[in-house]
Parts: structure tokens; C-alpha cells; sequence
């Protein structure tokens, strides 16, 4: 059973290299099942102990397994520091589409610090999961988490939305809504649940520099610093050109007829 994350358990890794880490690293692999302990083999004893089933021991350095752990799983759990951590992955580093969310966590259990990945990567989905489970508090970075509002390139994920945007079109609609610009946003298609269910949890009202709007139409693109369209029909002709740097399109899933 998958527990609230953007990628199925069995992609989650658990990475420990310390006796008390290894302990901790236990409680995580219980309350995300299918996730995966992995440790040094001197602590073999203490990783099956601590995760029957589930761990994985390896010879050699750390850093050696980062390869095989980028490429074999969507969220890594770190029960390392968090500088020793930033000098394991440096090396590998792509791009926030293809890297994993990374988590780390102290061994005390106290905080989930998402350190890769936080949005697309899921690792700010992971550290909540952490934090319920652990009595942990996550330490969320990224602006739109930060001051809980709209994180543009995760509107409606839950719901199966996809989006077409540029890399710079996101940037841009995403700085827009955490600097206060107004943002227009248009719903003509899709649920309309999608706040309450926003990915992280949204409890409170829609952010006031949203303005809602039924129609495309309806917008003048000049009042705004983006405009994110919710529609499962193709842009009207001209409006390419008017929404040019400044849109995000999302494409809920067709229903079944």
C-alpha cells in the first residue's frame, strides 16, 4: 500500500551508516512498506534486525552506491549528516526531472529535511510522510511550502493532471505566485477540488493574488504576471503569442464516456 507519496514504496531507499542510525532507519522502513534499508556490512546484524526482509548491505564506501541508488529508486531517506550527504551526491546530479527526492534525517528522528528534489522529486511529500510517522518536523524550504501557497508545477498531480510549460515558463509563473504578482488562473476543465487536495496540504483560502476565471477569454494577459490554464481544449487562435513566457497549461485527464 503506497502511503501519500508521488512514487510507489518500493522505490523509497533508506540509507544509514551508523548502529543508532540503523535503528531509526527500522521505524522508517516500518512506515513506508516496501522501502528499503541499505547499510554497511559491518552493521548487517543491526540492518536485519532492523528491517527483517528489507536491507540491503554493501561493502566498501558510501559513495560507491550512490550510482546504483539514484538509478534504482524515486525517494532516498538519509540517516547521514547533512554536509556529508551534499558531498555523496554532488557527483551525481542531473537535473530536479530526473534526480530523486532526497530526505535527511537526524538520529534523533527530530527533523525531515527535504535537500533534493523537494516538488517534482517528492521529497517534500516524503518528509511528510516522515514527520506524521516519526513525530518529525519537516523543514520545508521552497517558498510555495514555506508560506503554503500554490506550487505551480505541482497543481493537480493528485488528481492526474499533466502540464505543458517551459522550464523558464515555470520558473516565471512560480516566482510570480510566491512574489505576490497577480496570477490569473482559469478552470474549464478538470475537478475543482484540486486546493483541498493540493499536493503537501492546503487548508487554508486560495492565495488573493490568484484571480479565478471561467474562461480564457474572460483574461487580459497584460494585468498579469502568469496565467495558469486549466482546459482540455487547444489555445484560441492568437493566444500563443499574448501568453508567450508567461503560461502554464494543465491538462486534467479525459473522462471516461
Amino acid at each position: 500500500m503506497n502511503v501519500n507519496l508521488p512514487f510507489a514504496n518500493e522505490r523509497v531507499a533508506v540509507v544509514s551508516i551508523t548502529k543508532h542510525g540503523i535503528a531509526l532507519a527500522g521505524r522508517v522502513v516500518a512506515a513506508i512498506p516496501g522501502a528499503r534499508l541499505f547499510a554497511p556490512e559491518k552493521f548487517r546484524a543491526e540492518a536485519e534486525a532492523a528491517a527483517p526482509g528489507a536491507a540491503s548491505c554493501y561493502t566498501g564506501k558510501t559513495g560507491d552506491q550512490i550510482p546504483a541508488l539514484f538509478a534504482g529508486f524515486d525517494g532516498i531517506v538519509a540517516i547521514v549528516s547533512l554536509g556529508a550527504v551534499v558531498r555523496l551526491i554532488a557527483p551525481h546530479l542531473k537535473d530536479k526531472e530526473q534526480d530523486p527526492g532526497i530526505v535527511v534525517l537526524d538520529e534523533g528522528g527530530r527533523y525531515a529535511i527535504p535537500m533534493l528534489s523537494g516538488h517534482l522529486g517528492g521529497a517534500n511529500a516524503l518528509a511528510g510522510v516522515l514527520a506524521a510517522a516519526l513525530g518529525a518536523q519537516p523543514v520545508l524550504t521552497t517558498a510555495s511550502d514555506a508560506r503554503e501557497t500554490l506550487a505551480v508545477d505541482l497543481l493537480g498531480r493528485e488528481l492526474g493532471w499533466t502540464f505543458d510549460a517551459s522550464h523558464d515558463e515555470i520558473v516565471r509563473a512560480s516566482a510570480a505566485v510566491v512574489n505576490d504578482e497577480p496570477v490569473a488562473l482559469v478552470q474549464e476543465a478538470g475537478s475543482r477540488d484540486w486546493w483541498a487536495r493540493h499536493a503537501n496540504g492546503r487548508s487554508g483560502p486560495l492565495p488573493a493574488n490568484l484571480k479565478r476565471f471561467e474562461r480564457l477569454e474572460d483574461v487580459d494577459p497584460e494585468r498579469f504576471g502568469a496565467v495558469l490554464w486549466i482546459s482540455d481544449r487547444e489555445l484560441p487562435a492568437g493566444w500563443a503569442e499574448r501568453l508567450a513566457g508567461r503560461r502554464v497549461i494543465y491538462r486534467p485527464p479525459q473522462e471516461a464516456a
